[in-house]
């Protein structure tokens, strides 16, 4: 129950990347997410970077429940009791119990690195020397068109020596360590974490069990049998088909299709258990496939926001 003049709210969803028709890289033109150069010794070379990908999420909008309007973020000011605008607003960073260092978006630029604008070849690496579990964030690296020359030539380079650089750049208000490297023709470039931002207290220890040679033979077989060329088009995600399926049924005055889940049992005889998976998975090898993964049909909720 909600308290006397307290708003009560539901959520409302859009899915912002299907309003226009089209798919997003066809219909908006790709955003520059830091322009500068990359300096390789006394070579430097003007380049942009755009975003790799986007997890796409069907995104919900907050509504008041009584009648369904969207409600409004309001910034309070607490001393004053009052709403306030958002050009009245500063950042402060908390030094000690309510007591701020105002700081201004001028000062932040004056003290940028020289990183900010220019990003240093630190060192190169062997190709997969770099643990995926540094990478944080991924961007393409675009040439200029009047200096591509010295873009090829790095990424030749860097192909010819199964090498990866490591450089420093400076955006979204922190220092990257970062690492490029040759993706498809092209560069990439990937944001590592720090050491200090790994959590490394949540990795678990390996249990200290024993299995037979039978059981590792069994599990090599099964993992052969389940090998085959990564082609990521072949993956859907399927808890937001779901919630588009869900939104769509619920649209439409129907009765929303529930998913039953599956109950696991603990495994009591692991031999058995790896025989009766090699078997299934045989099975599905051996069962006729089309030639491009099927697809169900989705037919995507829209809705137009006021």
């Amino acid at each position: 129950m909600a308290a006397p003049g307290e708003r009560r709210i539901v959520y409302f969803f859009t899915l912002g990347s299907q309003v226009l028709k089209g798919r997003p890289e066809e219909r908006t033109m790709p955003a520059t997410v830091w322009k500068g150069f990359i300096s390789f010794g006394l070579v430097s070379f003007p380049v942009r970077l755009f975003a790799a990908a986007r997890a796409e999420t069907v995104h919900f909008h907050m509504l008041h429940k009584k009648d369904q309007s969207r409600v409004k973020e309001v910034w309070y000011c607490i001393e004053e009791n009052k709403p306030i605008e958002r050009s009245d607003m500063e950042k402060g960073y908390e030094v000690s119990k309510g007591e701020y260092v105002v700081v201004e978006d001028e000062e932040l630029k004056k003290i940028a690195p020289p990183t900010a604008t220019t990003m240093d070849i630190l060192q190169f690496v062997g190709k997969d020397e770099v643990d995926p579990l540094l990478f944080e964030s991924s961007y393409y690296v675009a040439a200029e068109d009047k200096t591509a020359k010295p873009y090829v030539l790095f990424l030749a380079a860097l192909t010819d020596t199964k090498q990866d650089a490591i450089a420093k750049i400076a955006m979204h208000n922190r220092e990257h360590i970062v690492l490029i490297r040759p993706s498809n023709g092209g560069l990439v470039l990937h944001t590592l974490y720090y050491p200090d931002e790994m959590h490394k207290a949540n990795r678990g220890e390996t249990p200290n069990a024993k299995y037979t040679a039978k059981e590792l033979e069994l599990a090599r077989s099964l993992i052969n049998q389940l090998t085959a060329p990564f082609r990521p088009d072949q993956f859907e995600d399927a808890y937001r088909a779901n919630v588009e399926r869900m939104i769509e049924q619920k649209s439409k005055g129907q009765k929303i299709t529930t998913v039953k889940q599956p109950a696991k049992a603990p495994v009591i005889d692991l031999m058995e258990a790896l025989k009766r998976s090699l078997k299934s998975a045989s099975a599905a090898a051996s069962a006729p496939r089309d030639a491009s993964p099927a697809r169900a049909s989705k037919k995507k909720a829209r809705h137009k926001a006021a």
